[in-house]
């Protein structure tokens, strides 16, 4: 935020007084050498009070929700129309901010190591006397137009027992109402996209490929070994211990792949590495393979891939390496999983040993 800040102000110097226009990224231009140094301004000071404004409450011993609830925008800023949170919001921006100081911990011990979402709701639905008590206070709480509650109480009985209809019902309809009352884009579409959710499921619909063959073709070679290393499966690798040396006959590079304790490093020109298995092919041949394209078993049959030593380390590898799916739940629980050896399995509640004290 600071160096945005810093940034507007070298912009202002070095282009405010020849300026005529300015095209910003989510509304119409300003127009007038005026207009524009006062727009950008007004950008520059907006993001500088959310900045200092996040920090002097936190040193006061304020907690990140806290501060996102009792931050008011100055007049002069706020009421400007492209101050306004029709594509972001104060509240998030603020969270963002006092994140990026603080982490997610907020110093209260309550909060230090927390049960996970599903066996947290279970045990918060218990305590409050099982779902249809909790459903009946949501229900309250509905008809008062406290939606926020509604969405925070009932999600627990949602995450407690994805199976309750009228639960996913309740939750989705103050969802709604909080996505027709939302000035921002983003929070509308995250109210509206889990109400469907909560009524329909995820939908599989088409997805863009984020692998997709011109994203892969950009990366540098580094870049995309750092994204193989983000697929590798570690609870699946765990015990694997692999040595591959990728040779490039178009690029010239040269890198040995090490995957051990789940983990995949790269070293680039090692000498003297004696790996377990060196492949010979272009930088090309490797996009087509990762894309999907073709496999490593027909770029051995033509010829653009070749292999001396242990071949089978090859195929070790690419099965150690996760796809990821574009759609997911967000608002209900998984109710997949995958097991240590990456196998697909049905979630089953979590073994989370009882507290005891000790004497």
């Amino acid at each position: 935020m600071y160096a945005g800040e810093c940034q507007l102000n070298k912009v202002i110097d070095l282009f405010g007084a020849e300026s005529d226009v300015v095209f910003a990224q989510h509304h119409w231009p300003t127009w007038g050498q005026k207009r524009v140094v006062t727009f950008l301004e007004h950008q520059r000071d907006m993001y500088k009070y959310l900045h200092d404004q996040t920090l002097r409450p936190a040193n006061h011993g304020y907690t990140m929700l806290e501060i996102a609830e009792m931050l008011e925008i100055p007049d002069a800023l706020g009421k400007q129309w492209y101050n306004r949170g029709y594509y972001g919001s104060v509240s998030h921006d603020i969270k963002a901010i006092y994140s990026l100081y603080l982490g997610w911990f907020d110093g209260n011990p309550a909060t230090l190591h927390q049960y996970p979402p599903v066996e947290a709701s279970r045990r918060y639905v218990e305590a409050m006397g099982g779902a249809e008590a909790v459903l009946e206070k949501g229900r309250t709480s509905f008809e008062e137009g406290d939606y926020p509650w509604v969405v925070q109480l009932v999600n627990h009985v949602v995450l407690a027992d994805p199976e309750n209809g009228a639960a996913r019902e309740l939750q989705a309809d103050a969802l709604e109402q909080l996505g027709y009352q939302a000035e921002n884009g983003t929070w509308r579409n995250f109210y509206l996209t889990c109400a469907q959710e909560l009524r329909n499921g995820v939908m599989q619909m088409p997805a863009p490929n984020a692998a997709s063959p011109d994203t892969i073709v950009a990366m540098p070679t580094e870049m995309l070994l750092d994204y193989l290393a983000i697929r590798l499966n570690g609870p699946k690798a765990a015990g694997a211990d692999l040595r591959i040396e990728l040779r490039f006959t178009d690029t010239k590079e040269r890198y040995l792949l090490v995957v051990k304790h789940g983990v995949l490093n790269y070293f680039r020109d090692r000498n003297g590495a004696k790996p377990q298995t060196t492949v010979t092919l272009t930088r090309a041949t490797l996009n087509e393979i990762l894309d999907g394209t073709t496999t490593a078993a027909d770029a051995i049959a033509k010829g653009s891939l070749k292999i001396t030593g242990r071949a089978e380390a090859l195929s070790e590898f690419i099965g150690l390496l996760d796809t990821f799916d574009f759609w997911f739940n967000i608002v209900t629980s998984n109710v997949e999983t995958c097991d240590t050896e990456g196998r697909s399995v049905v979630r089953k509640r979590a073994k989370i040993p009882p507290y005891r004290m000790l004497v």
